[in-house]
């Protein structure tokens, strides 16, 4: 079995376990790059050596523009590698797996970018018209990206089966198909109620089988790129004077409910985060508000006593045999 189709098995392996198409893309992509960088016919014959040798001449490697491969993407090279040895050895083509020792490296945890302030995010929710279709339809997406956090890509995903309005909860299908359930508030709620009933149908006349929640003016899905440039425009209109992506809304949701004391674990479910430590993040960005909130909560910290506290004395610590 040559290298093309153990990476074509590999893709078939990946979907099975229902891995997203991205994911898919990048784990047979970066192996397939591997496999031909390492110049070898035969799996059997890669070692650690060859694996741990490719993995330095990545971070020496530059891009056609000149810069060189950030952490992240020598991150999801390393791991692509793995899963790929991890199913040779799995599906028995090969006994001992040579990635197994190798570690990804250490990412990089970034601080989240300064948050929207609450008047430039007012000020950005009110620049759609809601006289027009379009404006109506814009401001339900901006509403419900600051009411529930989701990601993009989560928001295009959406189905108009996902927004339970009387219920006041979205499914989201997050990460590596993983479903969640996501509280949405009463604006998010009122706005999409306006969008679903008075815009959508408008916009579907001529698509009725479309299913998707958010659809352009031809009734087809809204796209990320569609997404990322409504939200630039409207935060431009705001006199916004930086960058604003619809991430904005996303730091700014899980910034928001840990400032106001929501429990992290909370805050993780609704982001729809794997590990706890990528939620942290979000509150290394809030910095010295982190003390305040530890000063307002900590049972010791409240405790407004005058009380005399016993204090050390090392006049009167004997020193124990043998120190110095």
């Amino acid at each position: 079995m040559n290298n093309d189709e153990l990476v074509f098995k590999f893709k078939e392996y990946l979907k099975v376990l229902n891995r997203s198409p991205s994911t898919i893309k990048y784990y047979t992509d970066y192996s397939k790059e591997f496999l031909d960088a390492a110049g070898v016919d035969d799996v059997k014959a890669v070692t650690r050596a060859v694996i741990e040798n490719y993995i330095a001449g990545l971070y020496d490697h530059r891009t056609r523009t000149g810069k060189l491969y950030s952490n992240g993407t020598i991150c999801l090279r390393v791991r692509s590698i793995k899963r790929f040895f991890e199913f040779l050895e799995t599906s028995n083509i090969i006994f001992i797996d040579p990635a197994e020792a190798i570690k990804e490296p250490q990412k990089v945890k970034r601080l989240a970018k300064r948050v929207l302030t609450r008047k430039e995010l007012l000020s950005l929710l009110d620049q759609p018209n809601l006289g027009t279709l379009v404006g109506i339809r814009d401001r339900a997406v901006l509403e419900l990206f600051d009411s529930s956090g989701i990601r993009t890509e989560e928001l295009c995903r959406l189905t108009i089966y996902d927004a339970d309005l009387t219920g006041k909860v979205l499914r989201v299908k997050g990460k590596g198909q993983k479903d969640r359930a996501v509280p949405i508030g009463k604006h998010a709620v009122k706005f999409l109620r306006e969008y679903v009933t008075k815009v959508r149908p408008h916009y579907t006349k001529k698509n009725r089988s479309s299913r998707h929640l958010f659809v352009d003016i031809h009734g087809k899905p809204i796209g990320k790129q569609a997404v990322s440039v409504m939200v630039r425009k409207y935060a431009k209109a705001a006199k916004i004077k930086r960058a604003v992506s619809p991430h904005a809304f996303r730091h700014g949701f899980a910034t928001a409910l840990i400032k106001n004391g929501a429990d992290l674990m909370a805050v993780q479910k609704m982001l729809g985060h794997a590990y706890p430590s990528t939620t942290q993040i979000y509150i290394r960005s809030l910095g010295l508000d982190v003390k305040s909130v530890h000063q307002r909560t900590h049972p010791r910290e409240k405790d407004k006593t005058d009380r005399k506290s016993i204090k050390p004395n090392i006049e009167r610590v004997r020193p124990q045999h043998g120190s110095e």
